[in-house]
């Protein structure tokens, strides 16, 4: 079965699921080794990682696109990407999707803010216009190659509208054809409750940001709401970034690595993660020894021409 059939059985059955996200192909690969179902490559966390700038729509769909292929190339899981805005209008989504499908997404995400756009957790976010979004959605579903490549539509109108509109939106965006969809920064368990109340039948995605607006649930609590994928997007960028910190700060006041093997992972375990054993057995195959018979031989002899 193709990644992408495989996230679509898992948005349709009846058990929630973790979505971690990675901002390369280590994290990705980490992801798959705990044994999650899926991998979300996060835009905030491809932002923050690879840019070394805030997630403020500074990154093109080429940056993304050529993470995410990373990504694919060293996992066997379905990945979600964060596909932003689509990087401008319809005709721009469309090139999006088709970029990021051929990448190696299984289901792409679009949002009805501006661009450029902001965090969803950010202040002074502005949003598109319903009819707009409908459009890119449109666009996304014709762009597909695999028509089973999966639609998340997100909306971010809920902190700039109010739950009323969030949740028009909401029904617009199932109704134009998305797969799941995605309100973003609900402040309280009511609201939470109610986006899936009040939009039955779709799954539906619960952004969980610590220190963010949403409330952390556990996901036996998402589930209870109604919730189908708990995105934990950039929880292993930040957790990166402590340990960095605190393996920097052991290096500068002891000026020695005596004192950091807590800090850090074995070599064994490095090596293990990025697949040593398997490049040497793979340099051993196809080693230049292994084919000293290949070649045109004419009565015994080798061709001379």
């Amino acid at each position: 079965m193709s990644k992408i059939n495989v996230f679509q059985e898992l948005i349709r059955q009846d058990k929630p699921f973790i979505l971690p996200g990675a901002y390369d192909a280590m994290t990705a690969r980490l992801i798959e080794e705990f044994e999650f179902p899926a991998i979300y490559a996060t835009g905030a966390g491809i932002s923050n990682a690879q840019l070394g700038w805030a997630d403020v729509g500074l990154t093109t769909v080429s940056e993304i696109a050529d993470i995410v292929s990373r990504m694919s190339d060293v996992t066997t899981i379905p990945i979600v990407v964060d596909g932003d805005t689509g990087f401008g209008n319809a005709i721009n989504v469309m090139r999006t999707i088709k970029q990021l499908e051929r990448a190696g997404a299984s289901a792409i995400q679009l949002e009805d803010q501006v661009s450029p756009k902001k965090c969803g957790h950010f202040s002074g976010k502005q949003v598109i216009t319903k009819e707009e979004m409908v459009g890119k959605i449109k666009a996304a579903l014709d762009a597909r190659t695999d028509q089973n490549l999966a639609i998340i539509a997100r909306t971010d109108a809920l902190a700039v509208y109010g739950m009323e509109e969030a949740i028009d939106r909401a029904h617009a965006y199932k109704e134009a054809g998305a797969d799941v969809l995605f309100v973003e920064a609900p402040t309280t368990i009511d609201e939470l409750s109610l986006i899936t109340k009040e939009i039955p039948n779709v799954p539906h995605i619960i952004n969980l940001v610590e220190g963010g607006r949403t409330p952390l649930v556990s996901l036996e609590e998402a589930e209870k709401l109604g919730f189908q994928i708990v995105l934990c997007a950039n929880t292993i960028l930040r957790s990166a970034i402590k340990g960095i910190r605190d393996s920097l700060t052991i290096l500068s006041k002891d000026e020695s690595q005596a004192n950091i093997k807590d800090y850090i992972c074995s070599w064994e375990e490095r090596q293990e993660l990025f697949k040593l054993k398997e490049i040497n057995d793979l340099e051993k195959k196809y080693a230049a020894e292994n084919f000293s018979g290949y070649g045109r031989v004419k009565n015994g002899e080798r061709s001379r021409f």
